[in-house]
């Protein structure tokens, strides 16, 4: 039975438009076909790349934005890595090495800190009782700011109290030199000067203006390059004999070293610390400098005591930072804004997680806008036991004020109304430590008053004044979820980024029919 051709075949303009012509040639054909196999081979790869994007926005949609907000040196990266090693710690295992490096620098620093500070009251001892004399220290170390008489958040009413942190020491108190300590400068001199070469290599020579006392800013994925660029240093050597490459050690995967770093920087700092670790010993523990932490002229960095008060375990000839508190501890400044992705099993529904930890210093601050319009929760991270701190870049500047009106900016953006919101009141323990000290509020916060100088009142005090901001600008009627944290607390801190979880999705992602 003959097949009757179709009416479209036959008066299909389309079809008789591209009709090859009668005269066709072989050679003609040939190319003909390649032409619509190349032209078919483009369309189907549009068609895929359409079906990719469609699927990731599909993806998207149910993925979470979570935005880590604050104050430089409030906790936030802390606190990423406290999400890091709930739920992905094989990651935060092969970055290991790299925070070798970190620890080193952070010991060093504090090690540079302390000799600075004695150098200071030594030229004070030894020089004049003068008032010329005392304002030049006042202006040149950083170690003692100028503590303002401004206001303090005007808007709730705190300020600050004028004090004049540097004082001359008293004819009674002991002279750093008379006391051996500057003996111990001198053995521990090779060992400072090496702090800057530790810092390029952290931050791979990027400097920030206006960072205050030169501290150390880092990109996402520096502990890939930290370590890329001592292998890319030892490269350049000569080669060595098959004695030496033995040192080069894989441990067994769940073991402390899990990635090989022979960097010769950083084995030389550790060859240092080694050889001076008696001396750093001596220094950390002796009278004056004990005087000096006491009556708050030295003041160190929060991390600073944990390292020095460790410092044999630190400056063993095999340290790995075999730890998690070692890597919780370590000190770096973000530049930037840095993106961590992690599975979240909700309800037996795995869910991406975006994770940006943000740069905290004011400069960098401007980067943050253009991921606020399609966030889907902030985790605001206030330092409460910084009510007697400045900012480094503005020493006339309360940190608990700052924090204030940052909270302010956050909770009034438009971009921002509808993002569920958590506050962590941070680092409790250092408050609480202040406070037994005898560290009292109501100097550095005159509004605080008469109330006790107590843990829990100091606590609710703070925690009222953020939640006025937030209700003045909460015309949307969203509800702050609060946290008293301590971000190096391992197992308190995952069973409150467990409740933040929960409650993220139950307050806006159940909309989006994930839960």
């Amino acid at each position: 039975m003959m097949r009757t051709p179709s009416i479209r075949s036959q008066d299909d303009p389309l079809s008789i438009a591209i009709r090859p012509p009668a005269s066709e040639s072989d050679v003609d054909r040939q190319s003909r076909l390649q032409q619509e196999a190349e032209a078919r081979r483009i369309s189907e790869q549009i068609d895929e790349e359409l079906r990719v994007e469609r699927e990731k926005l599909r993806k998207s949609r149910s993925d979470v934005k979570l935005l880590l907000l604050g104050q430089a040196e409030s906790g936030k990266s802390t606190l990423q890595k406290q999400f890091q090693l709930m739920y992905s710690p094989a990651s935060l295992e092969g970055e290991r090495m790299s925070w070798r490096t970190v620890v080193y620098y952070n010991a060093v620093c504090s090690i540079k800190k302390i000799l600075a500070t004695l150098e200071a009251w030594d030229d004070i001892d030894d020089g004049s009782d003068s008032q010329s004399t005392i304002e030049r220290q006042e202006l040149n170390q950083d170690d003692f700011p100028l503590a303002p008489a401004s206001l303090l958040g005007s808007h709730i009413g705190v300020a600050i109290s004028p004090s004049s942190p540097l004082d001359p020491p008293s004819p009674s108190a002991p002279s750093p030199t008379k006391s051996g300590v500057s003996d111990l400068r001198r053995r521990l001199v090779s060992l400072v000067n090496i702090e800057p070469q530790l810092a390029d290599r952290l931050s791979g020579g990027v400097s920030v203006s206006g960072s205050g006392k030169g501290e150390v800013y880092v990109r996402t994925g520096w502990q890939a390059r930290t370590i890329q660029k001592g292998h890319k240093l030892i490269g350049r050597r000569s080669k060595r004999g098959e004695a030496e490459s033995s040192e080069l050690t894989t441990e067994r995967p769940g073991t402390a070293l899990s990635t090989l770093d022979s960097d010769s920087l950083v084995e030389d700092v550790a060859t240092m610390l080694y050889q001076s670790r008696e001396d750093i010993k001596s220094l950390w523990e002796h009278p004056v400098v004990r005087a000096l932490i006491s009556k708050r002229k030295l003041k160190l960095d929060e991390w600073s005591e944990f390292f020095l008060n460790d410092i044999a375990r630190i400056a063993a000839r095999d340290y790995v930072p075999s730890t998690v508190d070692d890597i919780l501890h370590a000190r770096i400044q973000t530049m930037g804004v840095a993106e961590h992705i992690f599975d979240v099993d909700i309800h037996g529904k795995i869910v991406a997680w975006h994770l940006f930890d943000v740069g905290g210093a004011r400069g960098q601050r401007h980067s943050w806008v253009p991921y606020f319009d399609d966030a889907n929760a902030i985790i605001f991270v206030s330092p409460i036991s910084a009510f007697d701190q400045y900012l480094e870049e503005d020493p006339r500047t309360n940190r608990i004020d700052d924090s204030l009106q940052l909270f302010t900016q956050i909770c009034s953006n438009q971009l921002l109304k509808k993002v569920h919101l958590v506050l962590f009141l941070n680092k409790t323990d250092i408050l609480r430590k202040k406070l037994e000290q005898g560290l009292r509020v109501s100097k550095y916060i005159l509004s605080y008053g008469d109330r006790p100088n107590e843990y829990d009142s100091v606590v609710q005090y703070f925690r009222v004044h953020f939640l006025q901001v937030h209700r003045r600008n909460n015309e949307n009627r969203r509800v702050l979820y609060t946290h008293l944290t301590n971000v190096t607390d391992t197992k308190a801190t995952q069973s409150i980024i467990g409740n933040v979880r929960d409650s993220i999705f139950r307050g806006y992602l159940q909309s989006a029919a994930l839960v």
